[in-house]
């Protein structure tokens, strides 16, 4: 049954940007399907909505009466794992993740609850020492650890596979296929090629298995409702690949934050759980340092995550060329 909604619509810089929202019949069943399962629930909307629309996932803030708001979102076809996945988490890690209120994962839509503040919130409201990023590295680590064994359930669910060993593949795919890079850059990465296979060869020899990547863990990626809690969140751009891969953005975020003289801190707290009888300090140092620079082969290719444009356009394009880049930057500590 169609229903009516009012809703305000935030594009922010990407007003052309290709997504299903604009489609009516899309957008009049999303909406039809998030009242159905608030009303499962004996819940119901009240005012306005807030819709987030992006080329990589239409998200909607759903007010409901008498309760904290909710969240739907859409995934591009190839995110479509997302709403499964987290799902799945909330299984094998409760209390970490977000617990769907419902997933249609044939549609690619999930529900959610609201999960409390921001991290990137409370950062901006109030002074946060920088131990507080310690403490989420090392609450994050231990969760890839538990999540190792579930790797094989997770490439089940669709999660996108990266795994170590065969990112030498992956870079070769994304090179093909980055048509925005200039000549001198591509000409440098083709270059690289004979290294890369070697950095990939060294990483897996020093035993630390593949795990989840969420591979944009930054503040907005997480909930920090209160002190020494912290809740993970949008898994659209996760990979199955070597856990230090998702390193590079909260420790640039941090680093931007305090200055350099916490990386050595943020490194040790994130490796701690890390170490295993027979691995060594410096080994699990020298395996960071490799997964800093790979990491940039999970990061450009989540940008080949997005709706497809009818003008036969790949969104993303330029942006996915600019993380391949990224491999060619020294990692910020030794």
């Amino acid at each position: 049954m169609q229903r009516e909604f009012s809703f305000v619509v935030d594009r922010s810089n990407h007003q052309y940007a290709p997504t299903p929202w604009e489609q009516e019949s899309w957008r009049v069943a999303a909406l039809d399907w998030v009242a159905e399962q608030l009303a499962a629930r004996g819940l119901r909307t009240s005012g306005e909505l807030s819709v987030r629309l992006r080329p990589w996932s239409v998200l909607v803030r759903v007010p409901v009466e008498g309760r904290d708001a909710v969240w739907f979102k859409a995934n591009p076809p190839a995110g479509a794992f997302e709403g499964p996945l987290t799902a799945a988490l909330a299984r094998w890690v409760p209390g970490q993740v977000l617990q769907p209120l419902a997933v249609d994962a044939e549609r690619a839509w999930v529900l959610l609850p609201d999960g409390g503040e921001l991290f990137r919130t409370v950062l901006s409201r109030e002074p946060v020492a920088s131990g507080t990023w310690e403490e989420l590295l090392r609450r994050y680590a231990g969760m890839q650890r538990a999540l190792t064994p579930h790797v094989p359930d997770m490439e089940r669910l669709g999660v996108p596979s990266a795994r170590t060993a065969d990112l030498p593949g992956a870079f070769d795919g994304l090179l093909a296929g980055s048509a925005a890079l200039p000549p001198e850059a591509r000409a440098r990465l083709e270059e690289l090629r004979p290294r890369l296979a070697d950095w990939c060869a060294e990483l897996a020899s020093l035993g630390i298995e593949d795990t989840l990547d969420h591979a944009d863990l930054h503040d907005g990626q997480l909930f920090h409702p209160a002190p020494g809690r912290f809740t993970f969140f949008d898994w659209g751009d996760a990979a199955v690949s070597h856990p230090f891969c998702s390193l590079r953005i909260p420790v640039a975020k941090a680093r931007a934050r305090y200055g350099p003289q916490v990386l050595a801190r943020l490194l040790d707290a994130y490796l701690e759980p890390w170490a295993a009888p027979g691995r060594t300090a410096a080994d699990l140092r020298r395996a960071a340092h490799l997964a800093w620079r790979l990491s940039a082969l999970t990061r450009a290719a989540s940008w080949g995550r997005t709706f497809p444009d009818p003008s036969g356009s790949v969104p993303g394009a330029e942006q996915s060329s600019q993380s391949l880049l990224g491999i060619l930057d020294d990692p910020p500590f030794a």
